[in-house]
């Protein structure tokens, strides 16, 4: 039985093309903005969008999100900024939905971050029916990445966010630590050769950490060197990027799902499903 399978099962009850999608948007919604279930099993997260440390180094990824910095990659030659906190920002995630709407930046992108999880984390039900879309968004997340340049630290941090937010709903530590064994193996090495990791659309450039000080594959040729992105707004960038001008391109940016009761006494122990064994979550799936 997979991760998403064992823990929708433990934590909703009926395991569902619906619960798991709920799961997912738990497990998402908290890793971006960090607690704001009750109850939980009493592990603190701060989240992706906190600026934090990592292995004692000051981690800002908010202007990633914010539109801060022009690093999403929308095909040109260089990245551009775009707002993914264009639709009600953390709000609507505390409501355990992906926004306000469905036409913006950032249902987007958490839709897909739900999408892409339920992939790795092996959900049986994604893609059988509209209570759970399978995932539909870029399938290099080499290519997602590209002008963005991010370095150990700053991955590291997202991972750390990632397992702590399992954590906070009882996901055991021996599961925890294998997701993200595997996520470091898939991202953190620059220049990785292609791997599958939605089945459907076959081998692909993955590895997200670009930055020179990234731990390089044995197996892989680099692509051309990153740059640090360009600040699009110095006051949302804080400090991030490589300019301080803001000279670069900009790109216009239900009702409440449960919360589950806390998990008590959970013994069992999940087989790691083989997707998430071969693959693992990512950054900013989509970005």
């Amino acid at each position: 039985m997979s991760i998403c399978d064992y823990y929708t099962t433990a934590l909703l009850k009926n395991n569902t093309a619906a619960n798991q999608y709920t799961l997912l948007t738990l497990v998402v919604n908290t890793a971006v903005i960090g607690n704001y279930t009750t109850p939980n099993v009493g592990i603190a997260v701060p989240g992706i969008l906190t600026p934090g440390e990592y292995n004692g180094t000051k981690v800002n990824l908010l202007p990633y999100f914010d539109g801060g910095l022009a690093s999403s990659n929308r095909g040109g030659s260089s990245g551009v900024s775009i707002n993914f906190l264009d639709d009600g920002g953390a709000v609507p995630l505390m409501m355990n939905m992906p926004s306000n709407g469905t036409s913006s930046n950032q249902y987007m992108l958490l839709t897909h971050l739900y999408q892409y999880f339920g992939v790795l984390l092996g959900c049986s039900l994604e893609g059988t029916g509209s209570s759970f879309p399978a995932y539909s968004g870029e399938s290099s997340q080499y290519k997602v990445h590209k002008f963005m340049d991010l370095d150990p630290y700053q991955v590291g941090y997202f991972i750390t966010q990632v397992g702590l937010s399992a954590a906070s709903f009882g996901v055991t530590t021996d599961d925890v630590t294998a997701v993200g064994e595997a996520l470091a193996k898939l991202f953190d090495y620059r220049c990785a050769p292609p791997t599958t990791v939605v089945p459907a659309q076959g081998p692909q450039l993955q590895s997200i950490c670009q930055d020179d000080t990234c731990p390089i594959s044995a197996n892989g040729t680099c692509p051309a060197s990153p740059m640090e992105p360009f600040v699009a707004n110095a006051t949302l960038a804080m400090g991030e990027g490589r300019n301080s001008t803001g000279n670069a391109s900009t790109t216009a940016s239900t009702s409440a799902t449960p919360v589950p009761t806390q998990m008590k006494g959970m013994g069992a122990r999940v087989a790691v499903s083989t997707v998430v064994m071969g693959a693992a979550m990512v950054a900013f799936a989509c970005l």
